[in-house]
């Protein structure tokens, strides 16, 4: 009878184990996005994290009807990354992240993990460059 509990033990700390890789670990997907730069800041309680959010261009509706602006919010880990974006504010960025399927307190309060900063631009259309001169 002890050898049926050892080994259910066992078997039962497989499959919890396996449940919290999977719903904190495993990396449900991975991509680029770009938008402006609407905040990066270092926010928490207990653990410090890094939190930002882009804008991207043109509007999702979530309801019939309605019109939001089309956001990414995001945590971000690594100091090289966090510098990065600490000076991009009201810029262009595209950004690679990895989306977990639940976030962890040290790692972020987003699922959604910047792991890399690709390109820091000029905002599109910003400026007076695309007003044309006065020629008369």
């Amino acid at each position: 009878m002890k050898k049926y509990v050892v080994i259910s033990v066992i078997f039962l700390a497989f499959i919890l184990a396996g449940v919290v890789y999977w719903r904190y670990y495993f990396v449900f997907s991975e991509g680029v996005k770009g938008g402006t730069l609407n905040y990066f800041e270092k926010k928490g309680y207990v653990f410090k994290t890094w939190e930002g959010r882009i804008v991207q261009e043109g509007f999702q509706s979530p309801t019939a009807g309605a019109l939001q602006s089309n956001e990414f919010r995001f945590s971000a880990i690594g100091d090289e990354v966090a510098l990065e974006l600490e000076r991009a504010g009201g810029r262009f960025v595209e950004l690679r992240y990895r989306e977990y399927l639940n976030p962890l307190p040290w790692r972020g309060a987003s699922s959604f993990i910047v792991i890399e900063v690709i390109e820091i631009g000029e905002r599109e259309g910003g400026g007076n460059r695309d007003i044309p001169a006065n020629r008369d």
